[in-house]
């Protein structure tokens, strides 16, 4: 084997900090100028005068649990899909995907939004204009 038969190696030797100004990251050593960080060791989960979880953004609304306990809207114009006559209940819903089982778990609420083409019994928490919409198409509306 001949030298120019050998392989190439193309990696790169690392920067050396603090060997003086020729260095290319000379005097300060890539550390910036004065503070805690720039002189001694430091834990890695140092972050400064503001703790972590301070410098997170405050969380609002969806995704937050605290926040997203209420009923899973549904308009009325959704439930056109079923067959006239038909109880729609939670179960049913499930079965048509229309909610997931997390949303079922939560709660349903329907709401008058959109026209009921169908005659449907629905036993579900339900919004007043909802109600007369549905008693309006010939359906009833059961208490849960």
């Amino acid at each position: 084997m001949k030298l120019h038969e050998l392989l190439k190696v193309k990696t790169r030797s690392r920067k050396r900090l603090g060997r003086g100004l020729g260095s290319g990251k000379g005097k300060t050593g890539g550390r910036g100028t004065k503070g805690q960080k720039a002189r001694g060791k430091i834990p890695a989960t140092f972050t400064g005068s503001l703790s972590l979880y301070k410098k997170l953004p405050l969380k609002r609304g969806k995704g937050n649990p605290k926040s997203s306990r209420g009923y899973t809207l549904i308009n009325l114009s959704r439930l056109n899909i079923f067959k006239t006559k038909e109880v729609v209940d939670i179960s049913k819903l499930l079965e048509a995907k229309i909610i997931s089982e997390k949303e079922a778990k939560r709660g349903v609420k329907i709401l008058g939004t959109g026209e009921l083409k169908k005659t449907l019994t629905v036993k579900l928490p339900i919004s007043n204009f909802a109600r007369k919409r549905i008693e309006k198409s010939g359906g009833k509306v059961e208490h849960v």
